[in-house]
């Protein structure tokens, strides 16, 4: 018989734990259209510094770490979060040094799996004061534009409200909040530094920016969310003005990352995962489509 020392028990409930949705992620139906390839594989990398992408290939999910512990942006879907454990491990970091983990926006894509990773960390787990509620009670939140089109999220405990513009710090890891809503109210980007060296650069999170609802919604005159194109134009103005040498998106192709990264394994230099024109071309890209999509609203 072999006997388990009772400080390792632990370890091996949590590798059972993984091991299990592994499976359940591989054997079980997808909660959307898009989510079997948003969930494909993809191997953990260094984006910059102590930043590195450990999210599914569809659905950026981003570990910055220090030697006092760890920070997640975003978790993806529910049945992504053994592969972001499985990447975190690969990386020879620990689930269980993850102090905190931040969200973009409450939707099941990028929220969905932050129960679990919670769970799992025993984070703190941070967000806007709208996306905050709906995080706490699970589902989705009036006002949200696609209410009632997509899955809502599993409900998640102990969350903390944040302010715009407010900085959380975990060892030498400084996150900044930047509210930016019109895809949801309570849209968040982050900033923060990533140092290789002297060389330090500014990294920007970049929340979705898309115009996208469910059929009937109109972003002029909404009763549910009457300020919605006051809110894009605040971000897209968050986007313009912010230092901005390495942008990642919550849908990473949305920044060009599979292509900067290709470009980087081609041994192109500098490396092209730097862009300091990123963030002002992501606000305007965003600004032709609110007015394409506004355009269509007052010809329906």
């Amino acid at each position: 018989m072999i006997s388990i020392r009772p400080r390792h028990w632990w370890r091996l409930c949590l590798l059972s734990l993984i091991c299990t949705g592994m499976a359940m992620a591989q054997t079980a139906k997808p909660s959307c259209s898009s989510c079997e390839e948003w969930n494909r594989p993809q191997a953990p990398f260094r984006i910059y510094g102590n930043t590195y992408y450990v999210g599914p290939h569809g659905l950026s999910s981003i570990l910055i770490t220090s030697e006092s512990g760890h920070v997640l942006i975003d978790g993806g879907l529910p049945e992504s979060v053994p592969q972001i454990v499985a990447n975190i491990r690969s990386l020879g970091f620990r689930i269980e040094d993850v102090k905190l983990i931040l969200n973009s926006h409450v939707h099941f894509d990028h929220a969905g799996g932050i129960a679990g990773l919670q769970r799992l960390s025993g984070a703190q787990v941070v967000a806007s004061k709208w996306s905050a509620a709906v995080l706490k009670t699970g589902g989705m939140g009036r006002g949200d534009p696609q209410y009632g089109a997509v899955a809502g999220i599993i409900p998640v405990k102990h969350v903390r409200e944040l302010h715009d513009g407010e900085t959380f710090r975990v060892g030498g890891i400084a996150m900044t909040a930047h509210l930016t809503p019109g895809h949801t109210p309570g849209g968040t980007s982050w900033t923060w530094k990533s140092c290789e060296g002297v060389v330090c650069r500014g990294m920007v999170f970049a929340d979705s920016l898309t115009p996208v609802s469910a059929d009937g919604f109109k972003f002029t005159g909404s009763r549910e969310y009457p300020r919605a194109v006051e809110d894009f134009q605040k971000s897209y103005a968050f986007l313009e003005e912010t230092p901005c040498d390495v942008l990642v998106t919550t849908h990473p192709e949305v920044s060009g990352l599979w292509d900067r990264l290709e470009a980087r394994g081609q041994g192109v230099t500098p490396d092209p995962m730097a862009d300091t024109t990123a963030c002002r071309r992501l606000a305007d890209e965003a600004r032709t489509q609110l007015r394409s999509r506004l355009a269509q609203e007052h010809g329906s």
